[in-house]
């Protein structure tokens, strides 16, 4: 019969010529000698093949063709199977078993290269290729169970060969392990049972005796460096033979062996452990180790290592500056004061050393950026001889930004220490100390122009207020607005004498009006001035009455300063003064000789400024008066005259006024600051909340206060007390140790 030209090939002829097919491919896959298929055979095989797929119904056999191709090679595959399990042969090596393992898959590619079946049967029929069965189908349970044994302990071996440095074929492995894999899908229950169990107990066993011997024999940085390759070792086992949802669990198992099991063995190793990484500065090893212990959350110690380094060499630091110091305590002032200075230096050079240790080998983590924080605030929060650290941190901010100041830096540099000593100024206790003491320097640089550039004094306030809020900076701000206000002013006030002549008092004078609630308190008192600076401050008087009614002017001599010309024998000299070192001159235009009691009736000065006047006058480098008797201290026995005699190489002088301790007086201020910051806190608690008991509202006080001062526990009780005195609290009379707000 014909269909379309060609022959009709009926299902029992056309599967008999294909069994004659099949018994010669046995033969070759048995491997006779000189059997095989010519390329005739081949095409007249597959020619049949196809032909019986694609004959139009009821003469279309790609089923039953499919159906019988698969029947007799599972026969075939079986009794392999079963020749497999009674011969001894692949008990011999791993290559045998693993040959023989692999043999049916083998078979399956043979079979479907000589005897294929083509696409339009696949097509038609909707069934899988061969290629596309699992191993399953193809290697009999019986034959599975039989080998799986031997087959893991095999496996597990050439893993271990693997894990020493010796070539094995990892390929093989993974074709063998696949076997394991694919039986069962879609589950991986007789992967995880029958090798993965197994696999994962010879790696804990591996690497139990492995890290052993290691942590006995290496260094720290020895034994990281080994771990680390390690890991990442195991990490490309997965990706090379081992199924990935094996991953995390191998992981976990090397990393509890090599690190969780020794991590403080690692860590106080001696002569080689975190501390000594630190104290060598082993960048490197130190970021390895944070890498090791941050995959078994065991930074914790680490970061607690780290904080106990940084904090004993900030006190080596501190120990260092208090030696130094008491060591120099007989010479001057300034020097113990550089020595302070250094100090301040050192501390900011620590803090970036070991800032960027945080932000490099310890990629930003919170817990050493929390261990970098406490242990500066130990060091910050120490003296050095007396010396506060709010007082050392204000004291370098003025050098920096003062003219002239001891720290010569570029205008980028000045920017990046102010942001240093912000950053270290977070870590101390009493901020609100720091804060007075640079506004009592801050005051001075600008009023006797020492301030090296404006806009360096604002960006330092812009930092503060960033940090402390603009409560504490309002009043710095104010000073600087002042200054701007005084030097619009002072035009002013030469256009007024251009404009009333008959009022100028034939002096250049210059008058700067502060805000009182700005600036920090100064010493004021009502000296007897000379008929000439009287007129001064007369014609300034009315002209700033002029512009306002409502002002009232308080001068403060002390912060003054005037120049005078010393008419010596040799030559006119200009002296350059304070108001009251010039009050106290002027007296001798009138006087030859003057005593001590009669310099203080006229001027009317205290005894101490008097003495520090007229030492500065009189002992100290410029002798411009004369003394008797000639000591080196003044007694209200002295007596003083104008030494005409003197004479310096220089025609313009400044003598300099011996500076007065205002470090009590700046400390008594910031007490009486705090009594006020403790009342508004505690009254603004009970405010809102009516009854509160003690223990509560400390706790809740000193949590309120702690961002710019420790409040003392004493003070607190202290400040209640008053304020029950003064009738903003009551004592509860239903609940014991209880307050209550009274509106």
């Amino acid at each position: 019969m014909m269909e379309g030209g060609r022959q009709i090939v009926a299902l029992e002829d056309g599967w008999k010529y294909m069994v004659t097919g099949v018994d010669k491919l046995k033969r070759v896959l048995a491997g006779e000698d000189g059997v095989g298929f010519t390329p005739d055979e081949y095409i007249n095989l597959y020619t049949t093949i196809y032909n019986m797929c694609t004959q139009k119904p009821p003469n279309e056999y790609s089923q039953e063709l499919y159906d019988r191709y698969r029947q007799t090679f599972e026969e075939y595959i079986n009794s392999t199977g079963v020749a497999l399990l009674e011969g001894e042969a692949w008990r011999v090596s791993a290559e045998g078993i693993f040959a023989e393992v692999e043999k049916p898959q083998s078979i399956r590619q043979v079979a479907e290269q000589v005897l294929p079946l083509p696409g339009p049967l696949l097509h038609i029929t909707k069934v899988p290729s061969f290629t596309q069965r699992s191993r399953l189908e193809l290697l009999p349970r019986a034959v599975f169970n039989e080998l799986k044994t031997t087959m893991t302990t095999i496996l597990l071996g050439m893993i271990d060969e693997d894990r020493e440095g010796q070539r094995v074929d990892r390929t093989l492995l993974k074709n063998v392990i696949d076997i394991y894999a694919e039986i069962g899908q879609p589950h991986l229950t007789v992967y995880e049972e029958d090798f993965e169990e197994p696999f994962r107990k010879g790696t804990t066993d591996y690497y139990s005796k492995k890290a052993q011997t290691w942590i006995l024999e290496k260094t720290c940085p020895e034994y990281m460096i080994k771990a680390e390759e390690c890991l990442q070792q195991e990490k490309e086992r997965v990706a090379d033979y081992l199924d990935k949802s094996t991953e995390l669990k191998l992981m976990q198992d090397a990393e509890q062996e090599l690190l969780a099991r020794h991590a403080d063995q690692i860590l106080n190793k001696e002569s080689s452990g975190c501390k000594v990484l630190l104290c060598d500065e082993k960048v490197e090893d130190l970021s390895r180790m944070f890498r090791l212990f941050s995959r078994i959350s065991g930074l914790p110690p680490v970061s607690k290592i780290f904080k106990e380094h940084v904090n004993e060499e900030g006190l080596s630091l501190l120990k260092q500056a208090i030696d130094a110091v008491s060591s120099k305590k007989d010479e001057k002032k300034d020097v113990a004061g550089a020595l302070e200075l250094d100090f301040v230096r050192k501390i900011i050079g620590l803090h970036d050393k070991y800032k960027a240790y945080v932000t490099g080998c310890f990629q930003n983590h919170t817990l050493f950026h929390k261990a970098l924080k406490e242990a500066f605030e130990v060091v910050c929060n120490k003296d050095v001889a007396g010396c506060t650290s709010a007082e050392m941190f204000a004291t370098y901010c003025d050098n920096i930004l003062k003219k002239g100041g001891s720290e010569k830096l570029s205008e980028e540099a000045i920017e990046e220490n102010l942001d240093k000593v912000v950053t270290l100024l977070t870590y101390i206790s009493d901020k609100d100390l720091f804060v007075e003491f640079h506004r009592k320097k801050l005051g001075r640089r600008l009023l006797f122009e020492k301030s090296g550039n404006d806009d360096h004094e604002r960006s330092m306030i812009s930092k503060l207020k960033q940090y402390f809020g603009g409560q504490f900076t309002s009043k710095m701000e104010g000073m600087l607005t002042d200054m701007t206000t005084a030097r619009d002013n002072q035009v002013k006030f030469e256009e007024y004498l251009n404009l009333n002549q008959e009022s100028h008092p034939r002096v250049d004078l210059g008058v700067t009006v502060l805000t009182t609630g700005h600036w920090p308190t100064y010493k004021s008192s009502d000296i007897n001035l000379p008929s000439e600076m009287v007129r001064c401050v007369e014609v300034f008087r009315e002209f700033y009455q002029s512009r306002t009614k409502h002002r009232k002017l308080t001068w403060i001599y002390s912060l003054g300063s005037c120049t005078v010309t010393g008419k010596f024998d040799a030559k006119p000299i200009d002296l350059i003064v304070t108001t009251y070192q010039a009050a106290l001159l002027l007296l001798f235009n009138d006087s030859d000789k003057l005593s001590y009691s009669e310099i203080v009736t006229q001027l009317k000065l205290s005894d101490d400024d008097a003495a520090r006047v007229l030492h500065s006058l009189s002992c100290g480098k410029y002798k411009i008066l004369n003394k008797d008797p000639a000591t080196r201290t003044i007694s209200p026995k002295d007596k003083f005259e104008f030494n005409a005699k003197f004479t310096d190489k220089m025609r313009r002088i400044k003598v300099q006024l011996p500076p007065s301790d205002e470090k009590k007086k700046v400390i008594d201020d910031v007490n009486k600051d705090r009594r006020f910051a403790i009342d508004a806190s505690l009254v603004r608690i009970m405010k809102s909340r009516k009854i509160m008991t003690h223990q509560h509202l400390v706790a809740e006080c000193v949590e309120q206060l702690s961002r710019m001062f420790k409040p003392d526990i004493k003070l607190i009780k202290r400040r209640i007390e008053d304020l029950i005195t003064r009738e903003y609290l009551e004592r509860d009379k239903d609940a014991a140790n209880s307050y209550r707000y009274l509106a």
